[in-house]
Protein backbone atom coordinates (compact mmCIF):
# COMPACT_ATOMS: atom_id res chain seq x y z
CA UNK A 1 0.00 0.00 0.00
CA UNK A 2 1.56 3.54 -0.90
CA UNK A 3 2.44 5.16 2.06
CA UNK A 4 0.06 8.20 1.10
CA UNK A 5 -3.02 6.14 0.10
CA UNK A 6 -2.13 4.44 3.69
CA UNK A 7 -2.24 8.19 5.98
CA UNK A 8 -5.08 9.54 3.50
CA UNK A 9 -7.25 6.23 5.13
CA UNK A 10 -5.91 6.34 8.74
CA UNK A 11 -6.50 10.36 8.97
CA UNK A 12 -10.09 9.81 7.75
CA UNK A 13 -10.76 6.72 10.49
CA UNK A 14 -9.34 9.03 12.98
CA UNK A 15 -11.58 11.90 11.80
CA UNK A 16 -14.66 9.85 11.43
CA UNK A 17 -14.29 8.17 14.89
CA UNK A 18 -13.53 11.48 16.74
CA UNK A 19 -16.99 13.22 15.05
CA UNK A 20 -18.65 9.99 16.56
CA UNK A 21 -17.09 10.57 19.85
CA UNK A 22 -18.69 13.88 19.40
CA UNK A 23 -14.58 15.40 20.33
CA UNK A 24 -12.75 18.03 19.37
CA UNK A 25 -8.88 18.13 18.04
CA UNK A 26 -8.30 19.66 21.02
CA UNK A 27 -10.08 17.14 23.36
CA UNK A 28 -8.31 13.85 21.39
CA UNK A 29 -5.17 16.39 21.58
CA UNK A 30 -5.55 16.53 25.54
CA UNK A 31 -6.23 12.90 26.22
CA UNK A 32 -3.96 11.36 24.15
CA UNK A 33 -1.01 13.85 25.63
CA UNK A 34 -0.33 15.24 21.88
CA UNK A 35 -0.74 18.89 20.41
CA UNK A 36 -3.57 19.90 18.39
CA UNK A 37 -1.34 20.33 15.18
CA UNK A 38 -0.11 16.46 15.59
CA UNK A 39 -3.71 15.30 15.51
CA UNK A 40 -4.55 17.67 12.47
CA UNK A 41 -1.99 16.53 10.79
CA UNK A 42 -2.72 12.78 11.46
CA UNK A 43 -6.61 13.80 10.07
CA UNK A 44 -4.64 15.53 7.38
CA UNK A 45 -3.40 12.35 6.35
CA UNK A 46 0.67 13.56 6.47
CA UNK A 47 2.82 10.93 6.00
CA UNK A 48 5.35 11.48 8.62
CA UNK A 49 3.44 11.59 12.10
CA UNK A 50 5.62 10.00 15.10
CA UNK A 51 4.35 6.01 15.88
CA UNK A 52 4.43 6.45 19.81
CA UNK A 53 2.19 9.35 19.10
CA UNK A 54 -0.14 7.75 16.55
CA UNK A 55 -0.83 5.28 18.66
CA UNK A 56 -1.68 7.59 21.80
CA UNK A 57 -4.46 8.94 19.76
CA UNK A 58 -5.50 5.78 18.29
CA UNK A 59 -5.87 4.42 22.00
CA UNK A 60 -7.29 7.38 23.10
CA UNK A 61 -10.19 6.96 20.38
CA UNK A 62 -10.45 3.33 20.62
CA UNK A 63 -8.80 2.63 17.70
CA UNK A 64 -6.13 0.55 16.77
CA UNK A 65 -3.38 -0.31 14.30
CA UNK A 66 -3.80 -3.59 12.62
CA UNK A 67 -0.90 -5.00 10.76
CA UNK A 68 -1.60 -8.55 8.73
CA UNK A 69 -0.33 -9.89 5.20
CA UNK A 70 -1.63 -9.11 1.66
CA UNK A 71 -3.86 -11.67 0.30
CA UNK A 72 -1.63 -13.69 -1.46
CA UNK A 73 -3.21 -14.29 -4.48
CA UNK A 74 -2.41 -10.65 -5.82
CA UNK A 75 1.10 -12.38 -6.04
CA UNK A 76 2.73 -9.68 -3.23
CA UNK A 77 3.96 -10.21 0.16
CA UNK A 78 3.36 -6.20 1.26
CA UNK A 79 0.94 -5.94 4.18
CA UNK A 80 -2.05 -4.04 5.04
CA UNK A 81 -2.83 -1.59 7.60
CA UNK A 82 -6.01 -0.36 9.03
CA UNK A 83 -7.28 1.62 11.69
CA UNK A 84 -10.54 -0.57 13.50
CA UNK A 85 -12.57 0.21 16.77
CA UNK A 86 -11.88 -1.85 19.53
CA UNK A 87 -14.60 -0.89 21.69
CA UNK A 88 -15.31 2.14 23.91
CA UNK A 89 -13.21 5.43 24.16
CA UNK A 90 -13.51 7.71 26.83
Amino acid sequence: MDPADFSTALGSAVRSRRAALSLSQADVAGLAGVSERFVRFVEQGKTTVQLEQLLAVLGTLGLELDVSTADSTAGTTATTANATATGTAP
